[in-house]
């Protein structure tokens, strides 16, 4: 009976890790928890909410004018015979309403703008959100960096403490000197205080990535994650092309150039007069008067020019703006795919010789304790087989990091 309970222990112990890693969280858990929950973000996309506050300012219509003038007799003498001075026979009263008529297209143009402008808003809306899901992955693989070097630096340790062990006992049986031992103690304080190191760059990581997200990371990340969730496939020339159509950045500036098209045509029906017109009662001595007004403005002088100038050099300089950005994506793409297939194949070959490393240790290890070999070769053999983990690791580290430049470069990370 207590040797099923052992082994019930044994594979529930098993069994943690495993449950652990699955309730971690995943880069693209982490990705979608930053779209929704990141601090930075929820400000930013009042900026649309700004731009549609325009497009209703722009749909409304020109308030009608209500205007009064009260002209009263101030010489009794002049007053009507057998009246008083509050009589309506000695004033004269002037009562106009007009209202100014956008015939010219003002008010149209104004709603064409103000839609344009909301397009680019929500445009560069979608870039700060692809930035900060960019900042989500990278803290996400900050973290899976600083616990993986956590884990070689227990495991490292581990191995080490296990040495000390045995050296102590064959210093007591005076099978090596206490130089020997001397020499393996110091590794392992080196590993010690390493290990704290790393294990406050863990804590601060993981503090980062809670911010970046919104949320509160409770236990740790998913470890396991393969992080590649859209295959990238296409070489660099279709790269390029996606990017353009994909890129919030991009679809922007095509929108801007819209906008600024509109804005010139907006400007030039500003350039054009809106006359106001209206109805007029005019009772002048208790005799009633009605009539018409109208006014408008002769364009000698004033015609907007500065506002229709200003408007074409808006639509140059988006246009300009368009070009150097398809020339600097163009430029990223290029840049960022050459370094992932590159980190890629680094790769490759760290794992190839992952496991030489082990077996050399492995082998060093087992002649030393016999006595096959000296100290300094298992601790070369040591550091070997450490130094070729981690930089299995910054391999492993740098081919993600360049993975979610891929995706962040080509727009192709707002699909995570």
């Amino acid at each position: 009976m207590q040797k099923k309970l052992m082994v019930t222990l044994v594979c529930s112990i098993s069994i943690l890790p495993a449950l652990h890693a699955q309730r971690g969280l995943t880069l693209q858990q982490a990705v979608q928890a930053a779209r929704s929950n990141n601090p930075f973000l929820k400000p930013a996309s009042l900026q649309v909410s700004l731009a549609q506050s325009d497009v209703i300012t722009a749909g409304l219509r020109p308030n009608p004018s209500l205007n009064n003038q009260t002209l009263q007799l101030m010489n009794a003498k002049n007053f009507a015979p057998n009246t008083k001075y509050y009589e309506p026979q000695n004033r004269q009263v002037w009562w106009q309403v007009t209202k100014p008529f956008q015939v010219s297209g003002q008010r149209k143009y104004s709603q064409e703008v103000a839609t344009k402008n909301v397009t680019v808003a929500e445009k560069q809306y979608a870039d700060a959100e692809r930035d900060v899901l960019l900042d989500a992955g990278n803290k996400w693989l900050d973290v899976w960096y600083h616990s993986m070097n956590l884990t070689l630096l227990q495991e490292a340790k581990a191995n080490i403490d296990s040495l000390v062990k045995t050296q102590e006992l064959r210093l007591k049986n005076q099978v090596i000197s206490s130089n020997e031992l001397v020499r393996t103690q110091l590794l392992s304080e080196q590993y010690q205080l390493q290990l704290k190191t790393s294990q406050q760059n863990y804590r601060n990581e993981l503090q980062n990535l809670q911010l970046v997200t919104g949320t509160t990371v409770t236990g740790s990340i998913d470890t396991t994650d393969p992080v590649v969730y859209i295959a990238v496939n296409q070489q660099v020339d279709s790269l390029i092309r996606l990017s353009f159509h994909q890129r919030p950045d991009m679809q922007g500036a095509q929108a801007g150039i819209e906008a600024a098209q509109s804005n010139i045509r907006l400007q030039h029906a500003l350039s054009k007069p809106v006359p106001e017109l209206g109805l007029i009662y005019n009772p002048q001595n208790t005799v009633k008067y009605f009539g018409f007004f109208g006014t408008i403005d002769l364009p000698f002088y004033s015609r907007n020019q500065g506002g229709i100038k200003k408007s074409q050099i808006a639509l140059q300089q988006s246009q300009q703006q368009l070009t150097a950005l398809q020339q600097q994506v163009s430029t990223e793409v290029q840049t960022t795919y050459q370094s992932w297939q590159l980190s890629k194949e680094n790769v490759t070959h760290y794992a190839n010789i992952l496991g030489k490393a082990t077996q050399v240790l492995n082998s060093v290890k087992y002649a030393y304790t016999r006595g096959g070999t000296t100290i300094i070769d298992f601790l070369d053999a040591q550091r070997t087989w450490f130094d070729t983990q981690k930089m299995y690791y910054d391999a492993v580290y740098e081919y993600r990091k360049n993975y979610l430049q891929l995706l962040h470069v080509t727009g192709l990370i707002t699909q995570l």
